[in-house]
């Protein structure tokens, strides 16, 4: 096949990408197009929710199920299998062994690894599951088992994002719905509306949202835009009555009423009016604003001025570390950990118009694909690991509590009775569809896609 030596613009190829990927909805969001684009003030949903990976399966013993290194000692590790290794750090930010905190006289029930740091007095807000059977030492495999709460095909993902079943059974009246940050999103049942637009760095968001005023060039995009115009034939009409026409149509006036409201401005942290927030969130006078501390602004941004639902977030990486990575893994842990820190401290003191603050009407769930081994290899790293940790904060969840917990031989996962959230040496698994199920009936939303009972003694 013959390459265009002069591809289509960017902007033209966004405006065309962002419409075809919200084809097949009348309406965005669940708000008529016109009405948008006549608005001037966005409300915010009454239930929001943000979904952050730690990319490349993170060391959970760093972050949310710490061991007591005084019990689980180099000496033990024959018998224990588990070595935290916490004296390896070799850092004066991070303690050397697990942090408690307590706020206003009330002890944290959540113990936490070193590399969370000042996220931890956040405790309040929080519960943590332990022991999680990942059925996977794969990169893709758990990374897709926790974005669907469905155990993928090989590889492939089944289902829809959460994200997409929470926006799909919501119908949101908000112009961009659902974004993914340079993460995958899927929608297996949904129409357009139910899309994510998903993005891989802030510059492709700014891109999307912004007008272009740069001509046609591609014939190909000439008559896409020109398809309502051609005469009608049978066959037009065919296509055309609620077919490919009609959607294709509806998703470009869509894409141009968004364009046309400068949403790409509430983005555009450089501008004056943004000054309050990059002092917030540590954030240099010019961009890119592709660090830790920008991806939270972002996802603060679209919450709380009206913009979206669900933000799906690669909030850091850098984890998939086998060699000699103690100090390594901890500082890019903490990196993220540090950032969504920031994140809930805005949240909690930002007032949502319908009572409150924005952290009464979020759910937010931190996630990685797998854990790392609980021992140290000959290279100085940690593998592979089939048990892992996730953390649910904010609305429609128990706080200060941990449910689970792994073994003390090898970090095994747990087994237990689901319905008390109490160990069971007869009992089940706790796998990510449960998970995915608790975030669904935390807002009282349809969960049986999941086809397991969520975790109900982590529902508040």
């Amino acid at each position: 096949m013959k390459k265009n030596p002069t591809p289509p613009s960017p902007g033209r190829r966004n405006l065309l990408k962002a419409a075809a990927g919200f084809m097949g909805a009348s309406v965005f969001g669940g708000l008529p197009f016109r009405a948008f684009a006549d608005a001037t003030d966005l409300a915010p949903p009454d239930r929001c929710f943000i979904f952050v990976y730690f990319n490349g399966g993170w060391d959970q013993l760093l972050a949310f199920d710490p061991k007591d290194p005084d019990v689980f000692t180099p000496e033990r590790v024959t018998s224990t299998q588990i070595l935290p290794g916490y004296n390896l750090i070799n850092d004066a930010r991070f303690e050397s062994r697990p942090l408690v905190p307590e706020k206003n006289g009330v002890r944290s029930n959540i113990h936490f690894g070193p590399a969370v740091g000042k996220l931890s007095n956040h405790f309040d807000l929080m519960s943590v599951v332990r022991g999680i059977n990942m059925n996977t030492l794969g990169h893709e495999v758990g990374y897709r088992y926790f974005l669907t709460g469905k155990q993928p095909i090989g590889s492939a993902a089944r289902g829809s994002s959460t994200a997409t079943e929470i926006v799909g059974q919501f119908k949101p009246a908000v112009p961009i719905p659902s974004v993914a940050y340079n993460i995958e999103t899927y929608n297996d049942r949904y129409p357009g509306q139910a899309n994510a637009l998903r993005v891989s760095r802030s510059a492709d968001l700014l891109l999307t949202l912004s007008p272009s005023t740069r001509t046609l060039d591609s014939e190909i995009e000439k008559e896409l835009l020109d398809f309502r115009g051609q005469p009608i034939s049978c066959e037009a009409a065919a296509y055309g009555a609620r077919g490919v026409g009609q959607t294709y149509s509806t998703s470009q006036d869509q894409m141009r009423s968004v364009l046309s409201n400068r949403l790409d401005n509430a983005f555009r942290f450089e501008r004056p009016e943004h000054a309050e927030l990059r002092q917030k969130y540590g954030l240099p006078s010019t961009g890119p604003y592709d660090n830790e501390a920008g991806r939270a602004a972002l996802v603060a941004t679209a919450l709380k001025q009206g913009i979206s639902q669900c933000v799906t977030i690669n909030m850091t990486g850098g984890l998939d570390t086998h060699f000699g990575t103690q100090l390594t893994h901890a500082n890019n842990q903490r990196r993220g950990f540090d950032a969504l820190a920031t994140l809930v401290d805005d949240l909690r003191a930002s007032s949502h118009p319908a009572g409150g603050n924005f952290m009464d009407h979020t759910t937010i769930m931190v996630f990685s694909e797998f854990s790392r081994t609980p021992t140290i290899n000959t290279s100085g790293g940690r593998d592979h690991h089939l048990s892992n940790s996730c953390l649910l904060m904010g609305a429609g969840v128990k706080h200060n509590f941990v449910l689970g917990r792994s073994g003390d031989i090898g970090m095994s996962p747990g087994t237990f009775d689901l319905r008390t959230g109490a160990s069971d040496p007869s009992g089940e698994n706790i796998l990510p569809e449960h998970i995915i199920a608790t975030v669904l009936a935390s807002a009282n939303l349809d969960y049986s896609i999941t086809r397991v009972d969520p975790l109900r003694p982590l529902l508040a």
